[in-house]
């Protein structure tokens, strides 16, 4: 039995169903199963494609396949991005089940098309029906960006950028890094990346770190959750900190 939903295994699997037919509609359907509003989106999106059998559905298990949800710059879930072959054709952010119909329908059933912006470039911005984030863009050169980001690494011994904050993670890499910081009683200061556009971008360069939460002791980037988990579990962070 032929279907229209599929649950996305890894980066290959999600590459050949998304170039089968350049010319179909694809809605990617980004979700973690902690998160309830996912829960909730994920029968929406079983609905809508029953209701719209040429469309393709995908869901990607945002945490599991890091590497595709970094791909479409995924800062939250659940989210969603409908193409047209590799053409982005909108966003929907958070559990808006109406934005995400009304997407669906004007492109599900009217053949011509303005697309935002194509997947190689940088994504088009979330619609007005995202959560209320804000997200400060200063006009900074790259050298007073660099300053900023060194002073905010220098701000505390340990620093942690994150999506969130430690009360209220936005993703589950950055729940996960600072229950084991909590566990191992290390004090942290942290930013939230998502209230700064620029800091988001520019800490990825000028650590040469492509994700988030990246961990900072006395200035210099430790690594990612992997990487910090592993320090722990051989007493090596403590003893980086202490040094």
């Amino acid at each position: 039995m032929t279907t229209n939903l599929y649950t996305i295994s890894n980066t290959p699997h999600f590459q050949e169903l998304l170039s089968q037919d350049l010319n179909r509609i694809s809605l990617i359907s980004f979700w973690t199963p902690w998160a309830e509003p996912c829960k909730q989106m994920n029968e929406v999106v079983t609905e809508l494609s029953k209701k719209y059998p040429a469309v393709l559905f995908l869901q990607v298990e945002a945490e599991e396949q890091a590497e595709i949800a970094e791909s479409f710059d995924i800062a939250a879930v659940p989210a969603f991005v409908l193409l047209k072959g590799h053409v982005l054709l909108g966003r929907v952010a958070g559990a808006d089940a109406t934005a995400l119909a009304k997407l669906v329908e004007k492109h599900a059933t009217t053949p011509s098309y303005n697309p935002l912006s194509h997947t190689n470039q940088k994504p088009a911005e979330a619609p007005s029906t995202a959560p209320s984030t804000t997200v400060e863009e200063k006009s900074e050169t790259p050298e007073e960006l660099n300053r900023r980001l060194r002073r905010l690494m220098d701000q505390s011994a340990v620093v942690l950028f994150m999506k969130g904050s430690p009360d209220n993670p936005k993703c589950g890499f950055s729940r996960k890094i600072v229950g084991l910081l909590q566990d191992e009683s290390i004090d942290f200061a942290h930013f939230d990346i998502l209230t700064d556009e620029n800091v988001r971008q520019g800490l990825k360069k000028l650590n040469d770190w492509p994700t988030y939460p990246q961990l900072i002791v006395k200035g210099e980037l430790v690594g990612g959750l992997d990487i910090v988990q592993e320090l722990i579990e051989n007493g090596e962070l403590k003893t980086a900190i202490k040094a």
